[in-house]
């Protein structure tokens, strides 16, 4: 088929590298303007145009999609000329407007990293992981005016593991997730595919703020243990000491044969240095501290970060 792919971020690359491997043809991307990053805020292109540039394929970074707009208006003109069998559709970070939805043959498809319609929304992997999911997944389906409400094409499942950062999860899903893209966008084209209704109780992930991934300490460590990884790597969970704000790292649960009576004891938030190692206390038991970055340092060893400092007496994070 004659796509034209939309994306924009690094977990997106990997779908699109896998359809560029495929027999359909890439005929453009759409992907979000061109970012400032780093000190001299110099403009990086996104990770899906880059790839693009690199392929030779041409680059659409409408600044909105808005029919009536300068970028909205020019966007439908070029689609109207590559006439695209199927926009394909990871992480595009742009509303597409209701006008747009039917100007392929077989729509938008959207690959969405969850089960619909469990995780509707923005963060999905993160969702599932600080709801203690056990299985989640990759999901193909047509967009329509709803948020992720559109009939589903095709899923994948992937279990979660207990050491899992959103990070970790969403590396894996992206490849199998890409797989999945393919495969649905093989059906279609084979005229196998029947889309599929979503059943079930909706649940939403929306935008994580960082005042989202802030730590509450009284939480049961299960619970905080899971917030950690779900904020990890971004935006990052952190804590206050003092004023200072820190992010943590990895702090995983203390097993049962590892707790002391000191440990048993120790209050929320309560930081606990011994000779090698950095224990936080939580509503039930303590999370071994192994991860921490003081502010404007890179991430270190915790236990470094406590023999760096001078008086580790009475630290508790806030």
């Amino acid at each position: 088929m004659r796509l034209v792919f939309a994306g924009t971020p690094e977990p997106a690359v990997v779908a699109l590298q896998r359809l560029l491997d495929s027999e359909h043809e890439i005929a453009a991307v759409i992907t979000r303007p061109d970012a400032r990053k780093g000190r001299g805020r110099t403009l990086h292109p996104s990770p899906v145009s880059a790839l693009a540039q690199e392929h030779g394929i041409e680059v659409l970074a409408p600044s909105t999609l808005k029919p009536g707009t300068e970028d909205g208006e020019a966007l439908r003109a070029r689609l109207r000329e590559i006439a695209p069998d199927c926009i394909p559709v990871v992480a595009y970070g742009n509303l597409v407007t209701e006008d747009l939805l039917d100007l392929p043959i077989h729509g938008w498809v959207n690959l969405h990293f969850s089960l619909l319609p469990a995780w509707r929304g923005a963060a999905p992997v993160q969702a599932a992981i600080n709801a203690g999911d056990d299985i989640t997944g990759a999901s193909t389906f047509r967009i329509e005016k709803g948020l992720d409400t559109g009939p589903v094409l095709g899923t994948v499942t992937e279990r979660i593991r207990d050491t899992d950062t959103a990070d970790d999860l969403l590396t894996r899903l992206a490849y199998s997730g890409a797989d999945l893209l393919v495969a649905t966008m093989d059906g279609l084209e084979a005229g196998q595919i029947q889309p599929q209704p979503q059943q079930g109780e909706a649940s939403y992930a929306t935008k994580i703020t960082t005042e989202d991934a802030r730590i509450t300490w009284s939480n049961p460590d299960f619970a905080v243990d899971r917030h950690i990884r779900a904020h990890t790597p971004g935006p990052g969970a952190w804590t206050l000491l003092g004023e200072e704000r820190f992010k943590i790292g990895t702090a995983p649960r203390v097993k049962d044969t590892e707790l002391t009576d000191e440990l048993k004891g120790l209050a929320p938030g309560v930081v606990l240095v011994n000779k090698d190692s950095v224990h936080v206390g939580t509503g039930t038991t303590p999370l071994r501290l192994d991860r921490i970055q003081p502010p404007g340092k890179k991430m270190m060893a915790a236990a470094d970060w406590a023999r760096g400092r001078e008086n580790t007496d009475g630290m508790i994070f806030q």
